[in-house]
């Protein structure tokens, strides 16, 4: 993947006159003065090995725009491929080489190799953008928490236990065909396990229920047992399909060994397996179970992340696991600080960040005003300046709100679409940056 082969802007670029086709030309007008930042993007490309795709090779600076098109429109990759066929909007915007469409494969398979380390220094560059602009300059911030879903369905220990027969049995029929003649027998307990999910499911009575996990849990059993005699032969095989094929089955044999075990100890043994031991995908195994207002459960990854007065997004984090907003205020407060290179004048969070522990040390970095939604027993007068202020930056704060419900609504930010933790640290990042440089578009139009 070249840098130099990237396409410049020609005369013949069109864009509409509609508010999508401004905008686009706006984005567009921006990344072309922004050259440097291919340079993450080609070596992310190179990183994968990627070099030539197609005919004449996708440079770096089309891999970027598709990608910004892809989540400013909220597109699957067949949708993006024929969009970039056959609008001209879309067509002027990604660059790329003349008379030549990519097809979805290849939007896939470059698109995904951006890291998020790229997309957060993109990133960088539009706030640096905006604030040469006086759009915001994070002097006033907001910091608040939300959930972004993975990809997968809702968890219980019998779709677990379904997910990993099936896969279990894929892979045997793999095995089967790559040794040729079946040199092992094996018994095919798919449908027996689809059979019990189901009745599991619609059953009631914990007597019923035991007795029909104990059947697929023997089922299970029973094909990884069939799965791990199949990698045995995979094994001294030795082709490169064989060893794939091997190193597959070993990955998701201690993952549903791990849903077995959980299974037991609930069903049979009572327990109530605590949040943090339980696996609850054996294809996105990083999701975290993250409970929110005490009531509702999401499957995901929890964000932190701060806006200003713009709404422009200043910076985001992907948490490990489900920690309290309150352990998160100051670290939060402290990458603004390292990355914007000044202390923000007025701070406003949920209520959830509120501490006394959290204000003395936001106001020892030199914050002015240190606003909560909620004042859990802290003194107006130890927040704010005065009660018109404590007003204004609690009416502030409520505004995140709307920025959060636009990043998901309109940029995918309600679950990841990627699969496994760096994608989705990436898919992540790539709806911010579509969201901040749609509206820095919009903001330095005005």
């Amino acid at each position: 993947m070249r840098q130099e082969r990237t396409v410049q802007a020609t005369v013949f670029d069109i864009f509409a006159e509609h508010e999508i086709g401004r905008e686009l030309n706006a984005m567009s007008r921006w990344l072309d003065q922004q050259r440097s930042l291919l340079s993450l993007v080609a070596a992310d490309l190179s990183g994968h090995g990627i070099k030539e795709t197609g005919r004449h090779g996708l440079p770096a600076e089309a891999v970027l725009r598709c990608a910004l098109l892809k989540q400013y429109r909220q597109l699957s990759y067949v949708e993006l491929a024929f969009h970039l066929e056959d609008s001209a909007s879309f067509i002027s915007f990604a660059r790329l080489p003349l008379s030549w469409s990519p097809k979805k494969s290849v939007l896939q398979q470059t698109i995904s190799a951006i890291s998020a380390a790229s997309w957060e220094a993109i990133n960088r560059a539009v706030l640096s953008s905006a604030r040469q602009q006086k759009l915001d300059d994070g002097s006033v911030v907001r910091i608040d928490s939300t959930v972004t879903e993975s990809l997968m369905h809702a968890p219980t220990d019998s779709s677990l236990l379904w997910d990993g027969v099936r896969v279990m049995v894929r892979l045997l029929k793999q095995a089967e065909t790559l040794l040729g003649a079946t040199p092992f027998t094996w018994r095919n307990h798919r449908r027996l396990a689809k059979k019990r999910a189901a009745a599991i499911q619609y059953s009631r009575g914990k007597r019923r229920k035991a007795k029909l996990y104990r059947d697929m849990i023997t089922a299970t059993r029973a094909t990884m047992a069939s799965l791990r005699l199949a990698a045995q032969h995979l094994l001294a095989s030795g082709s490169i399909e064989a060893v794939a094929l091997r190193h597959e089955a070993e990955q998701y044999l201690p993952l549903i060994e791990r849903v077995i075990d959980q299974a037991e100890r609930r069903v049979f043994g009572g327990e109530a397996v605590p949040s943090s031991e339980k696996l609850v995908s054996i294809f996105e195994t990083h999701t975290d179970i993250i409970v929110k207002g005490g009531r509702d459960v999401h499957y995901g990854h929890k964000l932190n992340l701060t806006t200003g007065r713009s709404g422009l997004v200043f910076d985001i984090v992907v948490e490990a696991g489900n920690p309290a907003d309150s352990e998160r205020f100051l670290p939060m407060l402290e990458r603004h600080i390292a990355r914007q290179d000044t202390v923000p004048r007025q701070t406003a969070s949920d209520g959830g960040y509120a501490s006394i522990a959290n204000l003395q040390q936001a106001k020892a970095l030199g914050v002015d005003d240190v606003v909560f939604h909620k004042k859990r027993g802290i003194a107006i007068d130890a927040m704010a300046k005065s009660r018109w202020v404590y007003r204004k930056l609690r009416n502030f704060r409520a505004g995140i709100e709307a920025n959060i419900s636009c990043l998901k609504r309109a940029f995918g930010l309600d679950r990841c679409t990627w699969r496994g933790l760096a994608h989705f640290q990436s898919y992540v990042w790539s709806s911010v940056v579509a969201y901040n440089l749609t509206l820095f578009a919009r903001l330095a139009q005005l």
